[in-house]
């Protein structure tokens, strides 16, 4: 938003899928939550790893995967975005890895995914680096020469529609503790139509949607802020603006310096290497488009290595699945074993499906 307009708005209603497409996306899902906590058992440094604060990991020396899903059990009268803002999580993270949990009152003792797995993005990792089809923020912090390089990942709220957050590069400008919010006139306007005047300013306290600390960027009107209503993080709720938990953006604030890049990406598809594992993260486009074979080469051009590495053959009717389904989830894209042929079944008659299976029968 445009020095964030609006406090919020709840999530449009999401499309309902077929019965059997549901099913096939929980499996997807728990297959993936599974080679998670196979990976984090085979991990030499786990408990070293543990002390870092959530969203916080070492930056991968080779590969793209940083992060582990988990579960945990919801307390009494928790919510599921209370789960969410406790783990790092946003809203529609939250709700698509448990689909079938209640946003207001999943009950005591039930299990909720939290799913914190993320696939770097496909950009330098420098300064900030903001995926608006994820919703989610990553902070690449200077390092001295002694410090372990890392990266920070928080979730996000942006512009909800009609009021895109732009994409490029840019670079952090100011930062503000306690701002006073200036409404933009477009939205005076509109709130004088409605017979509800705006006023020229709201000054910094509870009921400034700017909260507590704003760090703005070379975008005249766009900055990167707190809120005073963390319900719309992760989700498209503002004017354009990036929102953040206000003690994300507290944590960062003093780390920031003026003149740091910050780079507004678009990837709502991405794809990567964990040691010889390929994986792939798939979020619902912004617009209204499907994927097609556009995104099919794009994923492929993204899992590319040099020919010395090893050669993984790659589940292509798992890809397009995912393509058909996206749900953000981190699913490895290794070829499933062959099963063992059955001498008395008989042969089944091809069915062509294009380039996906042309790709799988290589």
């Amino acid at each position: 938003m445009r020095h964030n307009g609006s406090n919020s708005a709840r999530p449009s209603p999401v499309h309902a899928r077929p019965a059997v497409w549901a099913a096939l996306l929980s499996l997807v899902f728990t297959g993936a939550l599974l080679i998670s906590v196979a990976a984090v058992a085979d991990e030499a440094d786990e408990e070293a790893a543990s002390e870092w604060p959530k969203g916080h990991y070492p930056l991968p020396e080779s590969g793209d995967v940083i992060g582990e899903n988990y579960i945990v059990e919801a307390r009494e009268e928790e919510t599921l975005l209370d789960i969410a803002r406790d783990h790092n999580v946003g809203y529609e993270e939250i709700r698509l890895a448990n689909p079938e949990v209640s946003v207001w009152l999943p009950g005591e003792g039930t299990e909720v995914v939290i799913p914190g797995r993320h696939i770097l993005p496909h950009v330098a990792r420098e300064g900030i680096v903001i995926n608006i089809a994820e919703l989610r923020l990553y902070y690449y912090p200077p390092v001295s020469g002694d410090e372990t390089p890392r990266v920070e990942t928080y979730p996000i709220g942006i512009g909800r529609e009609g009021y895109n957050t732009p994409l490029g590069k840019t670079e952090t400008t100011m930062r503000l503790k306690d701002p006073a919010w200036y409404p933009p006139r477009s939205m005076r306007e509109e709130a004088a139509e409605r017979g509800e005047p705006a006023p020229a300013v709201v000054p910094p306290g509870p009921d400034n949607p700017l909260g507590s600390h704003a760090i703005l960027l070379d975008i005249p009107g766009y900055l990167i802020h707190g809120t005073n209503d963390p319900d719309g993080i992760g989700m498209r709720a503002s004017r354009g603006c990036i929102r953040m938990f206000p003690e994300d953006i507290e944590s960062i604030f003093d780390r920031v310096p003026v003149g740091m890049q910050v780079n507004i990406v678009n990837q709502p598809i991405k794809a990567g290497w964990d040691g010889d594992i390929p994986y792939v993260q798939v979020f619902e486009t912004l617009e209204e488009q499907e994927y097609g074979m556009a995104a099919l080469m794009q994923t492929l051009s993204l899992l590319e290595r040099n020919s010395d590495d090893v050669s993984v053959p790659l589940n292509y009717e798992k890809l397009r699945f995912l393509l058909e389904n996206p749900n953000g989830a981190v699913v490895a894209l290794e070829q499933s074993p062959e099963p063992e042929a059955d001498p008395e079944a008989k042969p089944e008659e091809p069915d062509a499906e294009g380039l996906y299976d042309e790709l799988a029968a290589r």
